[in-house]
């Protein structure tokens, strides 16, 4: 435990900076995947065979591993940021997209049909009707696609990828050294922590955007 501190004290501008690398990357995946998510769900949800076609898409995407995935894109993209960025918002696709069709296809039409029937057009019917009444379910889709994606993150490190994965990696590659186990814990806990973080900041989102009546 003392090795462990002691690690955390002397190596602490490098762990806020990978935690900051780390953090950053996730959240600007995940809000690239929500744009695409949701605008490809906005064209697909009246659509069943579209819905189901998107889905399993995404599904698709979802099942391929992340070192499989990072190494179709490293050739690609290069090394560094880019190919994690896009590995994370094409895995971070699946729970906001199926969210968001199942959250725009469960508003009610009376309620569409009530407001076309006071003149109002289909964007408006989008962006003032449907879109508020189904954001609580995209943001359940945000929330689970940011812990997989903090987890996915730290496969990065392969691609020379931001964050803490480095941290863990370096750490087993050392293994038998006094900080590798140090280094190896430190990096999983901050993950595990920050995780939390960013769920609990997304709960605090969904509360200040979602309508008190849809809410309660």
């Amino acid at each position: 435990m003392d090795t462990l501190w002691t690690f955390v004290v002397d190596h602490r501008r490098q762990l806020l900076t990978d935690s900051y690398l780390h953090v950053s990357a996730v959240v600007q995946s995940v809000l690239i995947a929500t744009a695409v998510a949701v605008l490809l769900g906005i064209a697909v949800f009246r659509s069943p065979w579209g819905s189901a076609a998107a889905t399993a898409a995404a599904s698709i995407i979802l099942t391929v591993p992340s070192f499989a995935l990072l190494g179709l894109l490293i050739p690609v993209l290069g090394l560094g940021v880019r190919p994690t960025v896009a590995a994370l918002v094409l895995y971070a696709l699946l729970p906001i997209l199926r969210n968001t069709i199942i959250g725009l296809a469960s508003v009610d039409s009376a309620v569409s049909d009530a407001a076309r029937g006071v003149g109002m057009n289909r964007l408006r019917i989008l962006t003032r009707i449907e879109l508020p009444l189904a954001w609580p379910s995209i943001l359940a889709g945000m929330r689970v696609s940011t812990q997989m994606s903090m987890g996915i993150l730290a496969m990065a490190a392969y691609a020379k990828g931001p964050g803490l994965g480095n941290l863990i990696f370096t750490g087993l590659a050392r293994l038998g050294s006094p900080t590798a186990v140090p280094q190896a814990l430190t990096g999983t806990v901050l993950i595990i922590v920050l995780a939390l973080l960013l769920d609990a900041a997304l709960v605090l989102v969904g509360r200040l955007t979602t309508a008190r009546g849809i809410r309660d």
